[in-house]
């Protein structure tokens, strides 16, 4: 079982009347169980903006949105959230397209972020003579986390895919998209997942992996190998990151601040490293 206490503080400076959208609660699942959470938003004269509502989103997703006047605005969730363990991974096959459910296919296809038809080139060269299945995607996930260097700042929140591909730098965000579009450009569904999670090294921050469908399931990988997987909250699922952005906002909002804070009791937890995830089964993602 795995525990995790989870605080985040949001501070903003809204500057006219605007409109905020929110991704940021955990979600309920299969294996997810949300035991505590609670959710404060104050504007500056210390009062809840009204017609605060949470709407679904895709896969389970929890947003929220409200109207803001112009004044401070802060906003702090806290929650406790438990998981059951995964179950071993066991040896899993690529589903030719032919065979594959109609929702996968939108999970094929170039988007905003993920230009897998700009790299499909490059990933044929790459992995495109591996045998199909599970392993190609572990080679796909050990080629970025060898590849690609973390480094915070060399990328934008309109950096994509490809770009990341030239210049071989960027965030936990661009890892994943970069692994996503290699999947794609090879027929594999793909999408990204974002949540909260205990890091060996702080900052604590919002985190990005993929999973990509192999026999019939979909399966988890993190390129960065700062944290398992399976001890991902996760939050959001989608086809790229303008599908899981944990903040959207419609008129003019500064940004101030943001803490995030992952405390977590894991029994019988798995060594931590810098290594590449090879990949952990999901069964109730959706």
């Amino acid at each position: 079982m795995i525990r995790s206490q989870i605080e985040l503080l949001l501070s903003y400076q809204i500057n006219g009347p605007a409109h905020l959208c929110f991704n940021i609660q955990a979600m309920r699942l299969g294996r997810q169980f949300v035991r505590e959470e609670s959710l404060l938003v104050t504007q500056g004269d210390g009062l809840v903006p009204p017609l605060l509502r949470e709407f679904p989103g895709t896969h389970g997703s929890r947003f929220l949105r409200f109207d803001a006047q112009p004044g401070p605005l802060s906003l702090t969730y806290r929650a406790t959230v438990e998981q059951l363990p995964l179950l071993p991974l066991p040896d899993l096959a690529e589903t030719t397209i032919g065979w594959l459910p109609d929702e996968m296919l939108r999970y094929l296809l170039p988007s905003r972020y993920v230009e897998s038809d700009r790299l499909a080139a490059s990933a044929q060269q790459l992995f495109g003579h591996l045998p199909p299945g599970l392993a190609r995607v572990q080679q796909i996930t050990a080629w970025i986390h060898d590849n690609i260097s973390y480094l915070p700042g060399a990328s934008s929140s309109e950096t994509a895919a490809s770009q990341v591909f030239e210049q071989r730098s960027g965030v936990c965000r661009d890892f994943a998209h970069l692994g996503i579009a290699f999947c794609r450009a090879l027929n594999i569904p793909a999408r990204l997942v974002v949540g909260y999670v205990w890091f060996d090294e702080p900052p604590q921050d919002f985190h990005a992996i993929f999973e990509a469908w192999l026999g019939g399931q979909w399966v988890m990988f993190d390129p960065t190998g700062m944290a398992p997987t399976e001890r991902l909250v996760r939050v959001g699922t989608g086809v790229d990151a303008k599908d899981v952005a944990f903040a959207t906002f419609f008129g003019p909002v500064g940004f101030v601040n943001k803490q995030v804070s992952v405390v977590e009791q894991v029994d019988d937890a798995p060594p931590t490293g810098a290594q590449p995830d090879q990949g952990t089964l999901v069964q109730d993602a959706g």
